[in-house]
This record gives structure tokens, sequence and C-alpha cells, in this order.
């Protein structure tokens, strides 16, 4: 299965945020990655250079190659709304995304392991793609068999997100996906707008 496998922080350093998540390599170290480090003058970006850096971001951030990314944003712009918005809430609906949000992994590459190893289930049956899309109302849960394992249980142990979006019940280990976000929802620093430009270049 196609995905980015190369060094986290490096790229992270690289936008000057944790898109992975809590790093302390990157709290460390958090400019940019080359020879000269923090003390290279960078000139100033071309439009086109803040707006690739942009779309990489969002990538990153969600796991998703290219060839990917540029289908969903081909349905994003047949789709009725403001296209950039309704791409953040594909990107959002992911099945992988979903279990991130929902606190059954500490990240969103975690998130797409359990789903594809079969440890997640979508209104009661199976499935084992991490880009499945969701709908408004689809139970997302874990796996009867899986309910016992030790790094979903530490995941939710320690997660403290409350998303307006969706609702989970640590009991029973399932959650609802009410409906999709509206782009003020979404936390991610993503100028989304930027993407559209691109991409519409």
């Amino acid at each position: 299965m196609a995905r980015y496998t190369g060094p986290k922080t490096k790229i992270a350093r690289k936008f000057g945020e944790a898109i992975f998540g809590e790093d302390k390599s990157f709290e460390k170290r958090n400019y940019p990655p080359g020879q000269h480090g923090a003390n290279k003058r960078r000139g100033k970006k071309s439009e086109y250079a803040i707006q690739l850096m942009e779309k990489q971001k969002a990538k990153y951030t969600y796991g998703i190659l290219e060839k990917q990314f540029r289908n969903m944003f081909k349905k994003a712009t047949a789709a009725p709304g403001i296209t950039g918005e309704v791409l953040l809430q594909l990107c959002e609906s992911r099945l992988d995304n979903v279990a991130f949000r929902m606190g059954l992994s500490p990240s969103r590459s975690g998130a797409r392991q359990l789903v594809s190893h079969r440890h997640i289930t979508v209104n009661g049956n199976i499935v084992n793609i991490p880009s499945y899309q969701l709908k408004a109302g689809d139970v997302v849960a874990v796996r009867e068999k899986s309910k016992s394992l030790e790094a979903i249980n530490s995941s939710l142990a320690n997660s403290s997100n409350v998303y307006e979006w969706m609702t989970w019940n640590t009991a029973t280990k399932e959650g609802t996906y009410v409906s999709i976000p509206a782009r003020i929802q979404i936390p991610e620093n993503i100028n989304e707008q930027f993407i559209v430009e691109l991409y519409s270049k």
C-alpha cells in the first residue's frame, strides 16, 4: 500500500509546524532543515512556492499521495459548495482520519494501520480501506476481537479531543460520524484557497 514512509520530523521542520502530532525532535529544532539550519537567510517565496507548500502540507497532514489527492480535488470541484472547503471535508471524512479523531490512535498513520489490519468496522462491517469515505450517520467501531488491543486502549486513555461532528462511547468502543464538519470546525492550519489556485493554473 503506497504511503509516505520517510523522516517525519524533517517534513514537519520544512513546514514549521508539527503536522504529524507531538514530536520532541521538532520542538528541539523547529527551523527548516538544511546545512545552514536556522542561520540561512531565506528569500521571499514566490506565489507558486507558497501554493505548492500548502498543498504538500495538506497531503502530508492527511497521509495522501499526489494521485489520490488530485482525484479528491476533481471530486471537490464537481461537488456543490466552495471547492477548497469540500476538499478538506473529503479529507476529514476518510475512515483513517475519523479513527484518528475518535482517539483510536495518537497519529493518522497509526489509525491507517488499524484500518488496514481489519480492526475497525463501519455499520457493523469490517472495512480495511483507509480512504473509505464515511457519510453522516455512519457508525465506526472497534471490531469485537480487537477491543482488548493495548494500542487502542492506551490511545483512548490519553485522548481528550472532543469534536462537535462526531460522538464516541469509550465503554462500547464505538462512535458516530454525526455530520460533515464545517470549515470553521476543522482544526488543521491549512489555507485551502492556495491549493485551489495551484490546481486551477
